[in-house]
């Protein structure tokens, strides 16, 4: 680990002003991906800047019958929140599939939307990787690339985003709040997070003088029609193979409104509005279920390792619209 300084803000306006001053700084909350980035010398900031200070913790109602999550709010906070329970089990649900206790004790909602990739090119710098140095070439390609993307590749890059919150989030279509030099500003949800192109060492569209204040959620969380379905290689503290968020609106077996957000298989969370469209004024079947799984999987790619994923995935929509459909087994 390389040697570094540490500040600490204690407020918004003087955490942005440290962090224009220094290009190489890095703001610091709960640390749970950044302190391994810097151990393993794949992040070396000049200076930490300490933000936990920051007034922007908590949960609270918004005027629109939406939540807001403070960007420090530890997952553990909102997971276990009653009008998250209630309102947004899918989040919930997500955000418990994710990790251990102990990480999601200290893991903020910003942190999580800000995490990297843990392509196992990406952490070691003795091999080539574009994400860490741009134009050296992405080993994963040819290499061991079992957990990687299959959606939104490029030559680039397939590495793929390792949050389970964030696949809820935009299942729900949150909002992001930033506030920079210039001023705040909102970025919905599918507009947050980038796909590789020839610019994989930036993974969102947050700017270099901006924080991330707050997420906002919609009124609607799907409460009674939601699943949330992980496949990994073990029950518990591993990321993704494949990983679905379904959120239902019915009337009776007919389908009014669909949700589907994919993890695992993309450098960002996975949607596709047009195909969820397939689904509406459709019955729950299997059969329709299938139909739509195609579509969404429809311009997938393997590199060999990673073929698995796309029958996987398909398969998983359709468990996890089955699951959704069912009102009693989420109520």
């Amino acid at each position: 680990m390389n040697s570094f300084s540490y500040t600490r803000a204690d407020d918004v306006a003087t955490a942005l002003r440290e962090v224009a001053a220094d290009g190489a700084a890095k703001f610091i909350a709960g640390g749970t991906n950044l302190i391994d980035l810097m151990k393993e010398n794949v992040e070396r900031p000049s200076r930490l800047i300490d933000i936990t200070r920051l007034t922007l913790g908590g949960i609270r109602p918004r005027s629109d019958g939406g939540l807001r999550l403070g960007a420090l709010a530890t997952n553990t906070d909102v997971a276990y929140h009653k009008e998250i329970e209630r309102r947004y089990p899918l989040l919930s649900k997500a955000i418990l599939a994710g990790a251990s206790p102990q990480l999601r004790n200290m893991a903020t909602v910003g942190g999580n939307l800000l995490q990297r990739t843990r392509c196992c090119y990406f952490y070691d710098t003795a091999t080539p990787c574009n994400k860490r140095t741009p134009g050296v070439g992405c080993s994963a390609i040819a290499g061991f690339n079992r957990a990687h993307a299959i959606l939104g590749t490029s030559a680039a890059c397939i590495a793929s985003h390792p949050s389970d919150m964030c696949v809820a989030l935009a299942a729900l279509e949150a909002v992001v709040r930033v506030t920079g030099s210039v001023g705040e500003r909102v970025v919905p949800f599918a507009a947050f997070h980038r796909l590789p192109g020839d610019t994989p060492n930036i993974d969102t569209n947050l700017q270099a003088d901006e924080i991330i204040t707050g997420v906002d959620l919609p009124a609607r969380g799907f409460a009674e029609h939601h699943a949330y379905l992980k496949i990994r290689d073990r029950a518990s503290y591993a990321f993704a193979l494949v990983s679905v968020a379904a959120a239902l609106e019915m009337d009776g077996n007919t389908i009014t409104e669909a949700r589907l957000a994919l993890g695992g298989v993309a450098h960002k969370p996975w949607r596709d509005p047009q195909t969820e469209t397939m689904l509406h004024g459709q019955s729950a079947t299997r059969e329709n279920f299938k139909r739509v799984a195609e579509a969404l999987l429809r311009d997938a790619k393997g590199f060999g390792r990673n073929r698995f994923k796309i029958e996987l995935a398909k398969l998983a929509i359709v468990r996890a619209l089955s699951q959704a459909s069912f009102k009693e087994a989420h109520s």
